[in-house]
């Protein structure tokens, strides 16, 4: 088994790990204190070919592996996980339309999603359906010229900022056999936003609710075949599982770096606390974990790529191992941080507010316990 990065997986790394430091990491509280990402930033972000990075080569995207894009995710985080986290929405999304949208729709909208001059936000959630997605209520009634929607998406990145929605609707019954997927640009009449939320994290993420009140929808804007939208949608989260978990692996590589800079800088009893045997072993401990999260995490994406049966669980017990071996590195970071580690300066109170939401999103850490549990019970 080699374990070892290839050299243009190196150069993956390093170039979006050198675009972060350079583009992203100066302004990361600025952009928190502002409640959003300047809308500049993309295209530059797009012209590292990230605005489709497993989109098709021949479809003018990157074409790189899973493996591959956990790298990238990864690299960025180390600058503001939140910003890395909003491109793994865009890029789940430009999967969905590259997989399953139409000839004239890809023609259409794939150019300026590829460059990045089009942002994407994935509307699945509302409401009164979380966990149980499949429960969605928003409902496209057709007509002659497309879809009227009516409903309302809940807990969205991008809402109100984005350029265009890729969004689950209810076509036909109950269930998830009665949900399709339709592409709503910015500006469609009917389209409407609820007010900014407060949040916790992921403050430079403006999230919103999205509404659609009477929302006309042209018949060309449904991405691929009436009552599959539930499919691409599941399809989709397999890859965003393993991406938010490599942000978490990403920002609580940082914080366990600046640590340990801190470490050799703060004096306690006449000695530097690196040290101190006893905060020697909590290193030791965060070094491991983090280690053993990110084998776990690659070898989860090797499966994705290679379809192996079970990749679907692998990407389930990564995304709910890494998540929170993220969250518990942070937070022991800002402990030996001491009061600074409270204070916004040091950096390390946001990213401790950023990764706790990781372990929410992108399917709950609980029910990915349930995905590899029904994997273990039918496999027995």
């Amino acid at each position: 088994m080699d374990f070892a990065l290839t050299e243009e997986q190196t150069a993956i790394f390093d170039m979006a790990h050198a675009f972060g430091q350079d583009n992203i990491a100066p302004y990361a509280r600025q952009w928190e204190a502002e409640g959003t990402i300047p809308k500049e930033l993309w295209p530059q972000v797009g012209e590292l070919g990230f605005g489709g990075l497993y989109v098709s080569e021949e479809a003018g995207g990157a074409g790189l592996t899973r493996l591959d894009a956990t790298l990238v995710f990864e690299a960025l985080s180390m600058a503001c996980p939140s910003v890395a986290a909003f491109l793994s929405i865009h890029n789940m999304c430009a999967k969905m339309l590259d997989n399953f949208a139409s000839d004239e729709l890809k023609a259409r909208v794939m150019p300026d999603v590829l460059s990045l001059n089009t942002v994407l936000s994935y509307c699945l959630t509302e409401p009164g359906s979380g966990s149980d997605a499949a429960a969605l209520k928003t409902r496209a009634e057709k007509t002659n010229e497309g879809y009227v929607l009516n409903g309302t998406k809940a807990f969205i990145s991008g809402g109100g900022y984005s350029d265009a929605y890729v969004c689950m609707v209810r076509t036909g019954e109950d269930g998830p056999k009665g949900i399709s997927t339709v592409y709503v640009e910015d500006g469609t009449p009917g389209l409407s936003f609820g007010a900014l939320e407060q949040k916790m994290g992921w403050k430079s993420q403006p999230t919103a609710q999205v509404q659609f009140d009477d929302c006309k929808v042209p018949a060309g804007n449904l991405v691929g075949v009436e009552g599959d939208g539930f499919k691409y949608a599941m399809m989709g989260l397999d890859g965003g599982r393993l991406n938010i978990a490599s942000c978490s692996l990403g920002a609580a590589q940082t914080a366990l770096n600046m640590t340990l800079q801190y470490m050799g800088e703060r004096k306690a009893f006449g000695k530097s606390i690196d040290q101190f045997q006893a905060l020697q072993f909590r290193l030791a401990d965060m070094e491991i974990e983090l280690q053993a999260a990110r084998t776990f995490l690659r070898q989860a994406a090797w499966k994705l790529d290679n379809k192996a049966p079970d990749a679907t669980k692998f990407c389930a017990m990564a995304k709910k191992f890494v998540t929170e071996t993220g969250s518990k590195v942070v937070d022991q970071c800002l402990q030996l941080h001491g009061g600074y580690g409270y204070l916004a300066d040091y950096g390390i109170e946001k990213l401790v507010r950023d990764l706790r939401v990781h372990q929410i999103l992108e399917g709950t850490n609980e029910i990915m316990r349930v995905i590899t549990a029904r994997h273990m019970l039918a496999n027995r």
